[in-house]
């Protein structure tokens, strides 16, 4: 009973962890599937895209579109070792946060066409940088409490 009083579930973990893990688990899963499909340009999904954005992507330098799939790749890995309780969750995570920076610097020192350069556009930018940094904190945090192993 102790542990439930104190937010924890079976094994130790504060309950907390699986709701975060679980939520950035399919947070980072979306983040995954928008680069795939964007990439693999799935005629469905990159029909809503305006035609300025699908020319903006296929200006992309080769190593913006690595450094893209690395900071989503490494998202989901982190958001999946945090469920596992890993320490590695926390590199993943600083993984991610380091290729979502060169992703944003490439898109910071280019003409964004008008169909990206725009209040929603800039919101959705800061939740994902948000989302990033604060799930590299967390995890940081729980690698300290010793909750990851």
């Amino acid at each position: 009973m102790d542990t439930i009083a104190n937010g924890e579930a079976g094994g130790g973990a504060p309950v907390h962890l699986w709701v975060v893990g679980v939520l950035a688990t399919l947070w980072n899963a979306f983040g995954c599937v928008d680069y795939l499909l964007t990439n693999l340009r799935d005629p469905r999904y990159v029909a809503r895209f305006a035609p300025d954005m699908i020319d903006y992507i296929d200006a992309f330098p080769a190593w913006v579109i690595v450094t893209w799939g690395m900071a989503v790749g490494f998202a989901l890995i982190g958001s999946l070792l945090l469920l596992a309780r890993s320490l590695w969750a926390a590199y993943c995570f600083a993984f991610a946060v380091l290729a979502l920076a060169a992703t944003q610097l490439y898109q910071s020192s280019t003409v964004l066409p008008p169909s990206m350069n725009n209040p929603a556009s800039w919101l959705l930018t800061s939740v994902i940088w948000l989302v990033a940094v604060a799930l590299l904190l967390y995890a940081v945090r729980m690698r300290t409490r010793k909750v990851l192993r």
